[in-house]
């Protein structure tokens, strides 16, 4: 069981589980919209894409792909180099389980932890379908992937570095204010656009509490099944409100 722990970690498994799901959200977002940009995305995804295409257009978005995919090809290379294993097709099988052992516990938690934040009764689901089905469940996918990406990776892992090294901040106090900070505006983002949620005190704080859950199951379990767990999340969510 250690081992597996271990090894899950590792990016050789964590980026190449994490894959799946990437290629998975940008084939049907494709698919649906007839583009590989426009029509309704997920808004982690339109934020980051944005970025790239403002400055360079379709160059741009060449230039992201490229980034993100060439970062995860080094990742995985460079631990494999370490391992001199093979990969484990077990292993994959047993993150897939446990992200969605995750996904089908996480609503009821994080749901109660809110309920006892606010002394009201446990919030089971949040959030409203204002778009059809097909698309919720598309966008729902790139919630596992880009949001993390961009909450987790990137918007806590710059923080803690800006805590660190610009702010002189020890280990601690700098990783708790950073997962704490980035749970308040992985929350606040679901708010904005013009899709974004009616904001309420207890959807708010059921997002900021999930956006610390997600923190301390990516320290914790890593990119792949953290991703795979909040997309797995989102969509029995979307299913639940569409039934």
């Amino acid at each position: 069981m250690k081992d597996y722990l271990a090894r899950s970690r590792a990016a050789r498994y964590s980026v190449l589980f994490a894959l799946p799901l990437l290629l998975l959200y940008e084939g049907t977002s494709l698919l649906l919209n007839g583009s590989p940009y426009a029509g309704v995305r997920n808004g982690a995804d339109v934020l980051l894409k944005g970025l790239f295409i403002g400055l360079g257009g379709r160059s741009g978005l060449i230039a992201f792909d490229v980034l993100l995919l060439g970062t995860g090809a080094i990742l995985v290379w460079r631990d494999r180099r370490r391992a001199k294993e093979p990969l484990q097709g077990r292993t994959f099988a047993l993150m897939g389980l446990e992200s969605a052992v995750y996904a089908s516990l996480f609503g009821l938690v994080v749901g109660y932890l809110t309920s006892l934040v606010l002394r009201t009764p446990q919030l089971l689901q949040i959030g409203g379908g204002r778009i059809d089905l097909p698309t919720q469940l598309v966008t729902s996918l790139g919630a596992g992937i880009y949001e993390e990406l961009l909450f987790r990776v990137i918007l806590t892992g710059g923080l803690l570095a800006l805590l660190r090294g610009g702010l002189g901040m020890g280990a601690g106090g700098a990783g708790t204010l950073a997962v704490v900070l980035s749970a308040v505006i992985f929350s606040a983002f679901h708010y904005v656009g013009s899709l974004g949620d009616t904001f309420t005190v207890a959807s708010f704080t059921f997002r900021a509490i999930a956006g610390l859950a997600f923190s301390g199951l990516y320290v914790t379990r890593g990119l792949g099944i953290t991703a795979w767990t909040h997309a797995l999340y989102d969509i029995g969510i979307t299913l639940i409100q569409a039934a």
